[in-house]
């Protein structure tokens, strides 16, 4: 979807004649600098006061624009070309603490050697109805090459098409991501990053990573352990077709990469995930002492995806994983629907997890328990009536120890 309208170059310089009292003075940037207009967007960036408004007009812009005041900066038809520069848009709270309530909307991010859009340690953000593709140029043969030291476990990625790092209450919604290396990425290398909202997001066609991946890396700060990705809303997006290029990329992804990893307390809710490398929703903790507790996988619909692979392995396409070394405990997988998956839901976890009230349909197995945890099953719809225990090979079927299944639902789950 596009909320932006089209606006023409006159109409453009009428409005950037207008103060708007309400939020600040309004600059204009036009290609090549006409109607009096600045040429270049980073001039007008530079020229701003805090809470002014940036109207850039249509054309290409080969430069990279690094924001460190609050500002909102909106485009009417304008392609930001990062040929040769690290970002094609940076929010850099790294640089300008405390940085907060700034807007980015209607660009085409193309061509940066690392991410498209990077937020860094900033707050209040939003990133609406943008363009970012083909972005990540910096990877070659598997290796960024070109990543900032700040970036701590990017380095198969370049940091992927939307990057928020150390970002909170940042909301990324009707963007269009696709031919990145990855799509949208939550970590949190140089601070925590929490209570974000990534929403009506088309997320596509990126090669080497997930669609979306939520993911606490090594800090770069110095703490002593990670700093966290929490409390964050992964909303009704689409993510199709991701990591088909390097043998694994998940549709949407929460994943804790080092000893005291934490990645918890996030809802993934009324997604679609189709066609993706790796499981549709993929869920990974590799040690005992990464947290991957109280994620809400909710009303997701799933089909045609892969399986996992190495310690997280499926051993098929799977829609739903969740994999941990140790105990991680309150997940919950309610409402999902799945289709066309040999696993709908595979689970290897040493702790109870709660799958209820999902519509299993998928060609195989509804639900696969391959660890030493308790799953709670019950009141599933298993595409029959008859359920598992009766329904034979009209119905989806539980595999594994462990597993409670009954009750089970005589039809779909209301939606």
């Amino acid at each position: 979807m596009r909320y932006l309208g089209k606006l023409t170059r006159s109409s453009l310089f009428v409005l950037s004649s207008l103060a708007v009292p309400a939020w600040g003075a309004t600059l204009c940037v036009t290609a090549g600098g006409q109607l009096g207009c600045y040429p270049h967007i980073s001039e007008a960036v530079a020229a701003a006061s805090p809470g002014d408004i940036i109207l850039v007009g249509p054309g290409a812009y080969h430069e990279s624009v690094i924001i460190t005041k609050p500002l909102s900066l909106s485009s009417f038809g304008a392609t930001i070309d990062a040929t040769g520069l690290d970002q094609g848009i940076f929010i850099n709270g790294i640089a300008a603490h405390g940085l907060d309530s700034i807007h980015i909307a209607g660009f085409t991010v193309q061509n940066a050697n690392d991410e498209g859009i990077l937020v860094a340690n900033a707050s209040a953000v939003t990133i609406s109805d943008n363009i970012v593709e083909h972005n990540n140029k910096g990877l070659v043969g598997g290796v960024c090459t070109t990543l900032p030291s700040f970036e701590t476990a990017e380095i198969s990625d370049c940091g992927e098409g939307i990057h928020l790092l150390g970002a909170d209450h940042t909301i990324v919604t009707a963007n269009t991501v696709h031919n990145n290396s990855g799509g949208i990425l939550l970590a949190d290398d140089t601070g925590s990053t929490h209570d974000n909202l990534i929403s009506y997001n088309t997320v596509s066609d990126n090669g080497y990573a997930c669609g979306i991946v939520l993911a606490s890396h090594p800090p770069s700060t110095g703490a002593a352990a990670p700093l966290g990705v929490f409390h964050n809303t992964v909303y009704k997006n689409s993510s199709m077709r991701n990591g088909l290029l390097n043998g694994g990329g998940a549709g949407v992804g929460i994943y804790a990469s080092v000893p005291g990893a934490q990645s918890y307390g996030n809802v993934i809710v009324e997604n679609l995930v189709t066609g993706n490398g790796l499981p549709g929703i993929d869920m990974h903790a590799h040690t005992p002492e990464q947290v991957l507790n109280d994620n809400m996988i909710i009303g997701n619909t799933s089909s045609n995806n892969g399986a996992d692979t190495e310690d997280a392995f499926t051993p098929g396409p799977t829609g739903i994983n969740i994999y941990s070394y140790g105990p991680v405990t309150g997940n919950i997988f309610s409402g999902n629907t799945i289709t066309n998956e040999s696993y709908d839901i595979a689970v290897k976890v040493p702790a109870l997890v709660q799958v209820e009230f999902n519509s299993l349909l998928g060609t195989g197995e509804g639900l696969d328990n391959f660890g030493a945890g308790h799953v709670d099953a019950s009141s599933n719809w298993w595409g029959c009536e008859l359920g598992p225990l009766f329904g034979g090979g009209n119905c989806s079927t539980p595999t594994g120890l462990g597993i409670q299944f009954s009750p089970w639902l005589l039809g779909p789950p209301p939606m």
